[in-house]
């Protein structure tokens, strides 16, 4: 595996480290964006129960053929819970639509949901509420105090893998089998 710029991981992925706990244990986050300024992801393996896509879709000004798709909506993090973000796969491209990376887009457009709702959207994609944030130099620290594990991203991780399985197939993907593990490491 090649080695991973840490201050630059715009279209990687965090890894919680299996000691972490609270809302971020077990988290697996999609980094959209990182400069000196600091960085912005997206959680996106904790998907919200409570409110639906029709809930979603009925709040907003839309006209569409279906408001019973089911499209599962995620707790992207504790910022901004009203903004509404679609990662979604390069087969679908819009105006507003981020090419982040290896396959994988961002976008906020009210559109892209009009075209996901009517069938028309991007063949792989999930919605996430909210996002995480990071000022200058504290994800870096994070990083060096073993809160994440950086691994590259891919539509498997982000867009395909159950829910439940993206926090083991992201250890996996570094050659990590999870269980391993010890509370007791360090720095090298």
């Amino acid at each position: 595996m090649s080695k991973i710029d840490i201050n630059n991981l715009t279209g990687k992925c965090l890894v919680s480290m299996p000691d972490v706990s609270g809302d971020l244990a077990r988290s697996v986050v999609y980094i959209c964006s990182h400069s000196k300024d600091g960085a912005m992801g997206f959680v996106i393996n904790n998907r919200i129960k409570e409110f639906s896509f029709s809930d979603l879709i009925t709040e907003l000004p839309l006209n569409l053929k279906d408001k019973g798709l089911h499209v599962n909506l995620y707790n992207g993090g504790p910022l901004e819970k009203s903004k509404g973000f679609i990662l979604h796969s390069d087969d679908y491209k819009s105006n507003d639509s981020l090419n982040v990376g290896d396959g994988i887009m961002v976008s906020s457009s009210i559109d892209i949901l009009k075209d996901i709702a009517n069938g028309n959207g991007p063949k792989q994609r999930i919605i996430v509420l909210g996002y995480l944030g990071w000022g200058p130099n504290q994800l870096e620290n994070e990083i060096k105090n073993n809160v994440w594990i950086i691994t590259n991203a891919s539509p498997n991780i982000v867009l395909s893998s159950a829910d439940n399985d993206k926090w083991s197939t992201a250890m996996a993907s570094l050659g990590i089998n999870h269980n391993n593990f010890t509370a007791n490491y360090g720095h090298s």
